[in-house]
């Protein structure tokens, strides 16, 4: 009888797993928004460690700021030569560039997103906030223990300087820890690995290491002092705040 109970647990167990692991490409996707774009706001300090192919460093840091998954405002604040240079994430493709220097933004059109913002190897669309779900098709690849590899590509409609990306994320929280994405001619273009961690109920990028395949360059931004649910006013997510430094 123990016997048999046994294998009727283990055949539960086994049945369970397989269910789990029969997740569609679309669930999986918003599972990735539900936990990364799980608390209201968030504010970080970032320090970018820019390596270029010749391994020469430079070290910048910055503020960045983020309300749900919607809106991001990345502000420079050191060396002081680079400091307030500032990126702002809008819905509905809208982003905007400020550069003291010149005193006024510029609104960066959608066929403009493949730059590279402010040297660093993040374009314009790397640092864009874009829930998964919303604006990706996905595939599934290949399933291993709690690794799955899916590969996303745009929704109609959706602008995007990348003709597909692999994502290697885990099962057990659903947090990206590798991304390859290729260009519209089928090239290898970007490589990003990340490193999350936990703050209270809440995950964060603790480091995104980005590598630029053409330039044979690379920016790691580490994240610290991190705070979430502070409720952020809607006005810091303005352009009139993009140029306030």
């Amino acid at each position: 009888m123990r016997f048999v109970l046994f294998l009727y647990v283990l055949a539960s167990t086994i049945w369970s797993g397989d269910k789990a692991l029969a997740l569609t490409p679309e669930e999986i996707l918003r599972r990735m928004d539900e936990v990364m774009f799980q608390p209201g706001d968030q504010t970080s300090n970032a320090r970018m460690v820019m390596v270029d192919r010749n391994g020469n460093e430079r070290v910048r840091e910055a503020t960045i700021w983020q309300k749900g998954g919607e809106k991001r405002l990345f502000r420079f604040t050191s060396p002081a030569s680079e400091a307030g240079i500032a990126f702002l994430s809008l819905p509905n493709d809208l982003m905007y560039l400020y550069l003291p220097a010149f005193g006024r933004e510029r609104r960066i059109a959608a066929h403009l997103k493949n730059q590279n913002f402010a040297g660093t190897d993040f374009t314009y669309e790397d640092l864009e906030v874009r829930k998964y779900a919303e604006s990706f098709s996905g595939n599934i690849l290949r399933q291993d223990g709690n690794i799955i590899v899916l590969e996303i590509r745009p929704l109609p409609g959706i602008t995007s300087e990348y003709s597909r990306t692999v994502v290697t994320l885990n099962r057990t929280n659903f947090l990206p820890e590798k991304t390859e994405s290729y260009d519209r001619g089928g090239n290898l273009v970007k490589s990003a690995t990340h490193t999350w961690a936990r703050q209270g109920a809440f995950w964060y990028p603790q480091e995104i290491h980005m590598r630029d395949v053409r330039r044979g360059s690379s920016t790691r931004m580490i994240m610290r002092n991190v705070r979430f649910n502070t409720n952020l006013s809607d006005q810091i997510f303005t352009v009139r705040n993009l140029t306030s430094f």
